[in-house]
């Protein structure tokens, strides 16, 4: 999902999407441990998308701070 996308998503809907990537991250993870993970790379698309949700929560928490 691109930031622009994250950024038209309220602050209930990023801590669900938050929660659904971790789950996923989890599970790819448990996956590359046993051997059964055949994409490797959506390791990485994982692990990118909560960052760019951390980036979005923080940029409105910096915002909200300056006012």
């Amino acid at each position: 999902m691109r930031v622009s996308d994250l950024r038209a998503l309220s602050d209930e809907e990023l801590v669900k999407r938050l929660g659904e990537r971790r789950q996923e991250l989890f599970n790819l993870r448990f996956q590359a441990a046993t051997g059964a993970l055949e994409n490797t790379a959506r390791l990485g698309l994982a692990k990118r998308e909560i960052a760019r949700i951390f980036t979005v929560q923080n940029e409105r928490t910096s915002t909200l701070e300056r006012k």
